[in-house]
């Protein structure tokens, strides 16, 4: 459903010169699957999500949503994916129910079928009992709960949520995590991108390790584990950014400015912490 190959994305920085936030990506995802992104706030992560859903053209790779290519196909492969981050927009004035609504009626769908995915839709998720409630009046899980059936409501085959869980009490987001497992029985193809390794490790199938816009390893947990002879998902996680500063350090990579880390100190930073 999702496949990437060497894909890369530059920027000119007036300051810093050549910026790389993506540096020869490459991996796949099948339906039924939950790929996650693991990686430090600035590791390239959102850029990868960003050229996925057509919001960004890479500079170079190919990318390609359900057999679309998206740069020549953009129209194709937005109609076949569910985009869902932590700042999705909530317009003030909109009930819950017209908001999702109105989305469905940008991706041409027929009134009858609308509505009845919409009630599909709001039973799933549990949203019933504010689906009269504007945007301006919404608790935070409210609105994320409305961000996720936006992107579901045309039925897409990939769904990609990104940070999705960012900023969500406890309860929030554990009801998020057990919809997502509920698409992958229903047979979508997931990307979850995250910065919280608890995270993964309860959700996701198979796991890329991503940090200064490179992958630095992919796998199934398990898979991680044995090529690393480390039992602790945190030991492995640290030790795989500790080795790539490690190499940058001793000069085994070129001079291009990478990925910024988001303030993230290997060395220093607790687990699931964020940078301002």
């Amino acid at each position: 459903m999702i496949h990437v190959q060497h894909l890369s994305k530059t920027y000119q920085d007036l300051q810093r010169g050549r910026f790389v936030a993506v540096d020869g990506v490459s991996f796949s995802v099948r339906a039924g699957e939950i790929f996650g992104l693991l990686g430090p706030n600035g590791a390239g992560k959102t850029t990868v999500l960003r050229i996925l859903s057509t919001i960004l053209e890479p500079s170079g790779g190919i990318a390609t949503v359900a057999g679309f290519d998206v740069v020549r196909d953009a129209a194709d492969v937005r109609r076949n994916i569910g985009f869902v981050s932590n700042n999705t927009a909530i317009y003030d004035r909109m009930t819950a129910w017209e908001m999702v609504q109105y989305f469905g009626r940008l991706h041409g769908m027929k009134s009858d079928l609308l509505r009845q995915r919409l009630e599909t839709l709001f039973d799933q998720l549990r949203m019933n009992e504010f689906r009269d409630v504007p945007g301006a009046k919404m608790s935070t899980g409210m609105k994320q709960k409305v961000s996720i059936a936006r992107a579901m409501v045309h039925d897409p085959p990939v769904l990609v949520f990104d940070e999705a869980t960012l900023g969500l009490d406890v309860l929030v987001a554990r009801n998020l995590l057990s919809v997502i497992r509920s698409l992958r029985e229903a047979g979508k193809c997931l990307i979850f991108s995250t910065h919280i390794m608890s995270e993964v490790e309860r959700l996701c199938d198979r796991i890329a390790i991503m940090y200064r816009g490179k992958i630095l390893d992919t796998g199934t947990l398990d898979e991680l584990r044995g090529r690393h002879r480390e039992d602790d998902f945190e030991e492995l996680f640290f030790g795989l950014l500790s080795q790539h500063e490690q190499e940058r350090r001793n000069g085994d990579l070129d001079g291009s400015v990478m990925a910024d880390p988001g303030g993230w100190s290997v060395a220093a930073t607790a687990p699931g912490e964020t940078s301002a």
